[in-house]
């Protein structure tokens, strides 16, 4: 999370987190008594009203995993700005091989979204946005390429106070 400009920290107290698990891998250590299997899973944890984060565990079962991976989940949480159920503005993001694009959409239209980049938008709570992942598919780096692109959008009221003007002399020039 660090590298953004205006990233909102929160805190997980007191908030209604939902968890939607986004992918599990069996992990096979190969060793001189035979093969070792673990598994790790990433989750992606969200109010559905601005507010997501993601995290990964490891353990050598399921449900310990994911039990891990929404502890680390919630403790990088942040706050996304959200404009009548889309966004403000459309986003490039990009981690490792993995290439997000996300774009504001009309009401009505859903979300139209795959896989990894469905579950960060479903929890941050988003209803309407056309979305496109190119390159990787590798979820780790989908989830994070989405994250990417989340924070770096900013509302019309972050623009303004950023060039120190007021909310009209953003939209109206």
């Amino acid at each position: 999370m660090q590298g953004y400009k205006n990233v909102e920290r929160v805190k997980p107290s007191g908030l209604e987190l939902v968890d939607k698990l986004v992918g599990v891998q069996r992990v096979t250590k190969v060793t001189k008594g035979g093969r070792a299997f673990g598994f790790s899973a990433i989750v992606v944890v969200g109010d559905g009203n601005g507010v997501v984060g993601h995290g990964l565990g490891k353990s050598k079962d399921v449900a310990s995993a994911i039990a891990k991976a929404i502890e680390d989940a919630k403790k990088n949480l942040v706050r996304i700005p959200i404009l009548d159920g889309t966004l403000p503005h459309e986003q490039k993001g990009k981690f490792g091989g993995a290439r997000v694009f996300v774009k504001p959409a009309s009401h009505g239209t859903g979300v139209i979204a795959g896989g990894a980049v469905r579950a960060v938008l479903d929890a941050v709570g988003i209803h309407d946005v056309l979305s496109k992942s190119q390159g990787s598919s590798n979820p780790h780096n989908v989830v994070k390429a989405t994250f990417n692109a989340l924070l770096q959008l900013r509302s019309a009221a972050t623009i303004a106070k950023q060039r120190g003007v007021s909310l009209e002399k953003v939209f109206n020039g």
